[in-house]
């Protein structure tokens, strides 16, 4: 296990120590993630008695591999956690997620928590968002409308793809990664791509207040 391998392994290790008996959690998607529901599986080998909503097929199905019980929102109101990653984590604790595609679900299991912690690592911290691409989830039927309307923006857009195809969410759209730059007024930026028909969800994450927990490859773990 490489250093980076390490660091993802501790901050989800950290985050899983959060979740207690009795919780509805949300189960994220990605590297970092990915590390947090399998700490949590040991823990419900353990006895631990909780029950989840993942953020992706991915992630559902390692769940229940692992044992932890899925609900889903037919079921239940309100989650008390969401464990989840990021692609890029602003000091102001903005974010950007969508790198493995499932932002939209990440977002509505995110906005239905009482409480977020958002795992990554060192390389994921930044002073302002806008290094990594922004991914932005549309349906199918006339993304290429979106798509110039993107240009028009200096979206720099990139239709995502996947052996040589458009890349399937889970929700059966597509992605289209955009580099703006520096993004001074993520707010701004949401609020405008938003309002594009054909738009269904921004990797913009706002507003949510986390707790951001942070592993670096001398071993630290920083809870910011």
């Amino acid at each position: 296990m490489d250093a980076i391998t390490k660091a993802k392994k501790a901050a989800g290790d950290k985050a899983a120590a959060l979740v207690q008996p009795g919780m509805l959690v949300g189960l994220g998607t990605g590297s970092t993630a990915y590390w947090a529901i399998e700490r949590i599986g040991q823990m419900v080998k353990e006895g631990l008695n909780i029950r989840a909503v993942a953020t992706s097929i991915a992630s559902e199905k390692q769940a229940m591999a692992l044992g932890i019980p899925i609900t889903s929102f037919s079921e239940i109101q309100q989650l008390d956690l969401d464990i989840d990653g990021a692609d890029e984590i602003s000091e102001e604790g903005q974010l950007i997620k969508g790198g493995g595609g499932s932002l939209l679900r990440e977002k509505i299991v995110a906005l239905a928590s009482r409480h977020r912690v958002i795992v990554g690592d060192e390389r994921k911290y930044v002073r302002t968002l806008g290094k990594f691409p922004l991914p932005v989830e549309v349906v199918p039927f006339g993304w290429e409308l979106v798509f110039k309307t993107l240009q028009a923006l200096q979206g720099h857009p990139t239709l995502r793809t996947k052996d040589d195809k458009p890349y399937i969410t889970d929700n059966s759209n597509y992605i289209i990664d955009c580099s703006f730059g520096v993004i001074r007024e993520p707010e701004l930026l949401h609020q405008q791509l938003k309002t594009l028909t054909g738009v269904v969800e921004t990797g913009l994450f706002l507003n949510l207040k986390p707790t951001v927990i942070i592993a670096y490859e001398n071993g630290d773990v920083k809870t910011i």
